[in-house]
């Protein structure tokens, strides 16, 4: 499996509304943080997750989080 690529060192913080999201776990989408399908040459596959109520989430950009899709600062020690 390939290792993903760190799309930016930095969380992507977002207003989202209800539904259900697909998170570039690649890094090599060109709609950071969202898939857009740019994983199928890799064997990493987006991380699905619904949102319930609108909401703002901060959203990893570095690929390397222990809680995908969400933030949890390892982007600091990259």
């Amino acid at each position: 499996m390939d290792k993903p690529v760190i799309a930016k060192k930095a969380p992507k913080m977002l207003t989202l509304e209800p539904g259900t999201y697909f998170w570039c776990a690649c890094g090599r989408s060109q709609n950071q943080p969202f898939c857009d399908g740019s994983h199928k040459v890799t064997g990493i596959t987006p991380v699905a997750f619904t949102i319930d109520e609108k909401k703002d989430v901060w959203l990893c950009q570095c690929k390397h989080s222990s809680n995908k899709p969400y933030c949890d600062g390892t982007h600091r020690t990259l």
